[in-house]
């Protein structure tokens, strides 16, 4: 409750004061006199707020989204005579607004205060149709780089111009977290830089990138979307990396962060057969354990998971074995099963006329994990790219041919990582009995 009063002082004192003594949720009135733009400012700072770590700011955030619109809609339309209230127009639709006030206010419009180049655009882009007008997008994002809305729509450029010109996006990218520097503009465009880089294998850029928003955002909500993409960077890419370049990441990481990453990286890095990596993601995950019990018996499973398809698969199914089936997810279950099945085909002697199948990945009975709780409306990325409206079909498109096709459901769901990891253990399989039904009389 102190944090929410403070935030509401905060506000009050950025120009919008619509709210009663107490909470936030009790406003009572709201004061047509307050110009948009100031408004806005409130909305900057909850959002920026809301990405260095306080997340109790969200729904202050959904509150400040809707008493916008609400302004904007019964606003006279004279005030958009002063520029500072269109731009404050076209930054709400371009941070998470209502896109059908933008319409609306472009359809009230008859004095020309909006540009028609800019809001027409800016409906495009908000209705799915980015990408057919990227170059104007581009174009317009230079001319108004200068601009209250030069960031926002450096970003929406980078967003639409990433799947045809990687290169170019990150120019976008570069730009607006460079001048909008500490904002929740700047947290989107370093995520969103860290995945072009990844995908476009630009190492020394995606190290830069990762580092940048480590030091910076570590707290934001969206920084569960930075992990995902930095386990995926050094799991693809160990090969060039130093590890001097993943500490300096790791770094700014408390302890139990450190953990989780590495302990996501060790069983990345086991299902996709990086013996090296994994054992050094599950040691470094073990070191900073501690008394967590739930954490070493993950460190462990994942640092044997590498060793099954070797010479020294004994020895790992019996490290295997000792992890407490009780610490375990549904997903590692399923994982150290898989494990199980490839170890027992390692150590099968094949039968030099007819040997008998390796269990598939299908024969592995897997429990689909739980997905995680809905994320929260008010936490929703605004900046992410709209989805275009989706086109009816009268009868959903098959596929010529699906390796799934004739397998039961429960078959047909199983986890692609899992598949992978039992895949490629077949893989070995296979080439092994190969090699050795040559080698029989």
């Amino acid at each position: 409750m102190m944090r929410i009063r403070r935030l509401t002082i905060r506000l009050l004192l950025s120009g919008l004061t619509v709210l009663s003594v107490g909470s936030f949720g009790h406003a009572q009135s709201l004061d047509e006199t307050i110009e948009p733009y100031r408004m806005l400012r409130s909305l900057q700072f909850v959002q920026d707020t809301v990405v260095r770590g306080d997340h109790s700011a969200a729904d202050m955030q959904r509150f400040m989204l809707g008493t916008i619109d609400e302004r904007l809609r019964t606003a006279d339309p004279k005030i958009f005579q002063d520029p500072r209230n269109v731009d404050a127009a076209l930054i709400y639709a371009m941070s998470g607004g209502n896109p059908a006030t933008l319409e609306f206010l472009v359809a009230r419009d008859i004095e020309g205060n909006f540009d028609n180049r800019v809001s027409d655009a800016l409906r495009k882009y908000l209705s799915g149709k980015g990408t057919l007008i990227a170059k104007t997008l581009g174009d317009m994002a230079v001319e108004y780089k200068n601009d209250k809305i030069g960031p926002y729509l450096a970003l929406v450029a980078g967003n639409v111009t990433l799947t045809r010109d990687p290169a170019g996006a990150l120019k976008f990218y570069d730009w607006a977290r460079l001048t909008a520097p500490g904002t929740i503009v700047e947290e989107a465009a370093l995520r969103r830089s860290l995945a072009v880089a990844v995908d476009a294998k630009i190492v020394d850029k995606a190290s830069l990138y990762a580092n940048g928003y480590a030091r910076r955002f570590l707290y934001s909500p969206y920084a569960s979307q930075f992990a995902d993409l930095f386990v995926r960077f050094v799991v693809e890419h160990y090969e060039v990396l130093k590890p001097t370049d993943i500490e300096a990441t790791l770094g700014y990481m408390d302890a139990d962060r450190r953990r989780e990453v590495y302990l996501r990286i060790a069983r990345e890095a086991a299902i996709a057969g990086r013996k090296q990596l994994a054992t050094m993601a599950a040691e470094q995950a073990k070191l900073l354990s501690g008394t967590e019990e739930g954490a070493d018996a993950l460190a462990k499973l994942y640092g044997s998971l590498v060793r099954v398809p070797t010479e020294n698969v004994d020895d790992a199914m019996a490290a295997l074995m000792q992890v407490p089936e009780d610490m375990l997810s549904p997903r590692d279950r399923a994982l150290r099963q898989a494990a199980e099945t490839i170890a027992k085909e390692v150590l099968r002697k094949p039968e030099p006329v007819q040997r008998s199948q390796t269990p598939s990945a299908e024969a592995v009975s897997i429990e689909n994990p739980a997905q995680s709780a809905a994320a929260d409306p008010d936490l929703q990325d605004p900046f992410a790219q709209p989805e275009p409206t989706p086109v009816a079909q009268t009868e959903p498109a098959q596929p010529a041919a699906s390796a799934s096709a004739t397998l039961p459901a429960e078959q047909a769901e199983i986890d692609p990582e899992l598949r992978s990891f039992v895949d490629s253990g077949r893989s070995k399989l296979d080439a092994i009995d190969d090699l050795l039904q040559k080698e029989g009389p």
